[in-house]
């Protein structure tokens, strides 16, 4: 009986957590940002991730309550070890440009958050990936270019044109001009003015 009511707590407190989360997305829609943050927090404090997330939005863009970037980290945190991938993404990013602790440390952690969220298809994680190890300090070429094919696949723009400058300079796979071409075709063809440039030069 125990175990019983105790089930019916857990689904009761989800249920509300639910409820209020998708009453603080319909309040931010119809441009209630104040009603829409306090129910955020409220079904945040009760643990569920999808209003953690939120509730990070709100502090990182300053909507229904004032901009903090340390407040909206530790509520991208809370989610991100729940394993939500888009607060894995954004947490990973709040790491790299604000977070507390050692440059590496912070970086070794927000390389294996960024790796998670691209692994449940985050296309902005794949992205960020895919230029992180083009660009880093070790470049891994192979690794870039895999990452930021999952984001061009995705359709991201500028990932496809990134690739484009991947074959058309060899950067981790042969050298291929007309490869890079169709790449900056279809970047261009997405509105990519990166890619229209490099098609006329």
């Amino acid at each position: 009986l125990e175990e019983a009511a105790f089930q019916l707590q857990q689904i009761f407190r989800i249920d509300i957590s639910i409820a209020l989360n998708i009453l603080g997305t319909e309040s931010m829609r119809a441009g209630h940002c104040r009603v829409a943050f306090t129910c955020f927090k409220l079904a945040a404090d009760r643990g569920y991730s999808k209003a953690q997330f939120n509730v990070g939005l709100c502090y990182e863009h300053g909507r229904g309550t004032e901009k903090d970037l340390e407040k909206a980290g530790f509520y991208y945190c809370q989610a991100a070890s729940s394993h939500h991938p888009m607060a894995q993404y954004r947490y990973a990013r709040y790491l790299l440009q604000h977070g507390p602790g050692s440059p590496w440390h912070r970086q070794h952690k927000a390389v294996a958050l960024l790796e998670q969220a691209a692994g449940a298809g985050i296309t902005e994680a794949q992205a960020y990936l895919g230029v992180f190890y083009m660009r880093g300090l070790q470049p891994q070429e192979k690794r870039g270019l895999k990452y930021l094919l999952q984001a061009a696949n995705s359709g991201d723009a500028q990932s496809r044109f990134h690739v484009g400058v991947c074959y058309e300079q060899g950067l981790g796979v042969q050298r291929d001009v007309a490869e890079a071409l169709g790449h900056y075709r279809q970047s261009a063809a997405m509105g990519n003015r990166q890619a229209r440039d490099r098609l006329r030069a």
